[in-house]
């Protein structure tokens, strides 16, 4: 990280968020009944994302069906080509599109370092923290009329958060993570 700080290596956290077309409430507290619109459908717009440390931009691959290892090898040749000639280290979960030979081989062919983080560590991926921003601001209380607004809201808010929510994010995404150095096993 400190590497990235100087700017002497690009350091992308990496991860997939399925937003699936339905309601998504907020809280609403009314002595009367009150109706709220909400979409129908079960539609799924997927973001496999790469979150650029210093910066907060994003590389992206979208689809509508699933993420697998081919669209995490798309994203690979997106960052090749976006940070050509600069060292890349790539911090991902432990999803299995993501760890599989085809991804690792690809990944070297590249020279790009792929950083796994230990499994049930989200707390340790700074896209998580993201992807809650990305909710917050598109899908908690809003109503769209159908799909494609859906996702034009999403794809909005993820290509141009890093100028328009530079503060927020400035704030939210910092590098500090939650660690548990001195954990102690309490047997019961």
């Amino acid at each position: 990280m400190k590497e990235a700080q100087a700017g002497r290596r690009v350091v992308l956290f990496v991860d997939a968020a399925h937003f699936v077309f339905g309601a998504f409430l907020g809280y609403v507290w009314c002595c009367v009944r009150f109706w709220i619109k909400a979409p129908s459908g079960r539609q799924r717009f997927n973001i496999l994302a790469a979150l650029n440390a210093v910066s907060h931009e994003l590389t992206t691959v979208t689809n509508e069906t699933y993420i697998n290892a081919e669209s995490v090898c798309e994203l690979l040749y997106k960052i090749a080509r976006r940070y050509a000639g600069r060292p890349l280290t790539l911090v991902l979960d432990n999803a299995r599109y993501q760890r599989c030979q085809l991804v690792q081989d690809l990944a070297a062919t590249l020279h790009i370092e792929l950083l796994f983080l230990p499994a049930y560590s989200p707390n340790l991926n700074l896209i998580e923290r993201f992807w809650k921003f990305v909710k917050k601001q598109c899908l908690y209380s809003q109503f769209y009329a159908d799909f494609s607004s859906f996702t034009a809201a999403l794809l909005n808010c993820t290509t141009t958060a890093h100028k328009t929510h530079k503060t927020e994010l400035t704030s939210l995404l910092t590098l500090n993570f939650q660690t548990f150095d001195e954990a102690q096993l309490v047997t019961i």
